[in-house]
């Protein structure tokens, strides 16, 4: 009796942890600058370099070879997969945003003619 009580006892440990997905824990990474669609929205060709980094923080990348493009970057990994990302490149002629691309808002991009907010860094 008592080797049928062991046996019975294994396979309900055996058949209990089989249905277990065991791996290593992945955590929620967020790489790059958290780009807010209100701030991104706020953009408006006119705003000189300070106002944007006011805006949307310091650029991921400033190229040393193109000074007047910055590019901001956002990647979220949730468990170790990929679930967002975001891109904007931002061009200036001279201290002023001349243009916008990648995921920037239609009504930010629509729009260049119309006046700068006025943002205060």
């Amino acid at each position: 009796m008592r080797h049928f009580l062991i046996s019975v006892l294994f396979f309900s440990l055996v058949a209990g942890c089989s249905s277990v997905n065991v791996g290593p824990h992945r955590i929620d990474v967020q790489q790059g600058n958290a780009l807010d669609q209100e701030n991104v929205a706020r953009l408006k060709p006119g705003l000189n370099r300070s106002q944007v980094r006011f805006l949307l923080g310091t650029p991921l990348v400033v190229d040393p070879f193109h000074p007047d493009r910055w590019d901001y970057v956002y990647l979220y990994y949730k468990a170790g997969r990929l679930a967002e990302q975001k891109r904007i490149t931002l061009y200036f002629d001279g201290d002023t945003l001349a243009r916008m691309e990648g995921d920037v808002p239609p009504a930010a991009i629509s729009s260049p003619e119309s006046t700068p907010q006025d943002v205060q860094p």
